[in-house]
């Protein structure tokens, strides 16, 4: 016999349990189910294991969406403040680091206690271990697992998307909101390192683990911070976050010395009557190896005051506007988050329920609106989590 319910959400991250706890709170039957064997893993190594839960600066235009309004409404009637103050009530500390992006002072777990002792007192059927098999919908919706069945008016999908596969994610979202007609926008990894080519891998590799502040630029988008060379390419916040607006084949422009015209800076140098080589110049701005490396790559073995002004230029405008053409990305395993998602067109911004399938709603990654790194990504959680809490 089918247990009934007046919500069924799946999927035990942030914005799931936003939602049942928000649904629960007005007096809601609902069931939080998961497969998972416990709740909130991505919350749990999220900010290095303290959660970057929220950024104090969310905005629209810190979201990427085919429709960049969508977002708008939800955002407005969950705020950062609003989680800050649910925070405070559960007396969970926190700091803020640099860009409006706050942490747990103590530990991820703080945020899943919390969100856990909410689903608690608002009464939610918490179920975890459940794999769901069917899912149908006749004058209610019937979810079908591996221990039972169960039945309700409203069903909610907050599965995420396909971001470290190793944490149990999977395209469960996707796939049903197919099955129930909705359209999907262009689904592909984001926040994501970057892969390069043979000649600009040969000068990365002796360097994996340098790191230095940078503008990463593709076409009029910029994000300036630092920027980590791997063993494979490009990695660090600026290179993360300037890859949710990469396409494949394009290339992205690193200028390695934002306050500095590296050009005049060698000129001026040489003409000092400087004797150093140019990479020891350049480690005066530079992390000393990259200094070096580039500077053995690109200038004759001599000192600065015998090389060629047009070189030192040439040099320069490859410090401030370093052309790179990565190869790929490191893909779903290593991106923090998934672009794309159900098309928002299809969805009501107010309560994120289905236009055309009554009681159908998606929230969270599954939905196509992705953030910048930096919390918006929990914040859009938290906000489309507690949108679709008060309409089911």
């Amino acid at each position: 016999m089918s247990k009934a319910f007046d919500v069924i959400v799946i999927g035990a991250g942030a914005a799931g349990m936003m939602c049942a706890m928000t649904a629960g709170a007005r007096g809601r039957r609902v069931l939080l189910l998961d497969h998972a064997n416990e709740v909130g893993k991505k919350i749990l190594i999220s900010g290095g294991g303290r959660c970057n839960f929220t950024n104090i600066h969310c905005r629209a235009e810190n979201f990427i969406s085919k429709n960049k309004h969508f977002c708008k409404s939800a955002l407005a009637r969950y705020t950062p403040d609003d989680f800050i103050a649910l925070l405070a009530k559960h007396r969970i500390a926190w700091h803020e680091k640099t860009l409006g992006q706050l942490f747990c002072d103590n530990s991820a777990k703080d945020v899943v206690r919390m969100l856990l002792t909410e689903c608690d007192t608002a009464h939610v059927d918490t179920r975890l271990a459940h794999n769901v098999t069917d899912i149908s919908r006749t004058d209610t919706y019937r979810v079908t697992t591996d221990k039972g069945d169960f039945i309700a008016p409203a069903l909610v999908l907050a599965t995420g998307g396909l971001s470290i596969p190793k944490m149990g994610a999977t395209d469960f979202s996707h796939r049903i909101a197919r099955r129930f007609g909705l359209a999907l926008s262009e689904i592909r990894p984001g926040l994501v390192p970057l892969k390069v080519g043979e000649e600009d891998l040969r000068l990365m590799q002796p360097l994996s683990g340098v790191a230095t502040e940078c503008i990463a630029r593709h076409g009029k988008t910029s994000f300036r911070e630092a920027m980590l060379l791997t063993h494979r390419g490009l990695s660090g916040p600026a290179i993360l976050q300037i890859s949710s607006y990469w396409r494949e084949g394009d290339a992205i422009s690193l200028d390695l010395l934002p306050d500095t015209n590296a050009s005049s800076f060698m000129i001026d140098a040489k003409k000092e009557g400087q004797k150093n080589k140019p990479g020891n110049i350049l480690g005066r701005v530079l992390p000393a190896r990259l200094a070096t490396a580039l500077a053995e790559r690109e200038l004759p073995d001599r000192s600065i005051a015998d090389i060629a002004d047009r070189d030192l230029v040439r040099l320069g405008d490859k410090l401030n506007g370093w052309q790179v053409k990565p190869s790929g990305s490191e893909g779903y395993a290593k991106a923090e988050v998934t672009l794309g998602g159900v098309d928002t067109s299809r969805l009501s911004s107010q309560t994120m329920e289905a236009k055309d399938v009554p009681g159908l709603f998606v929230i969270g990654e599954a939905v196509d609106v992705t953030g910048w790194l930096g919390g918006y990504n929990f914040q859009w959680a938290w906000a489309s989590g507690h949108a679709a809490g008060l309409a089911v």
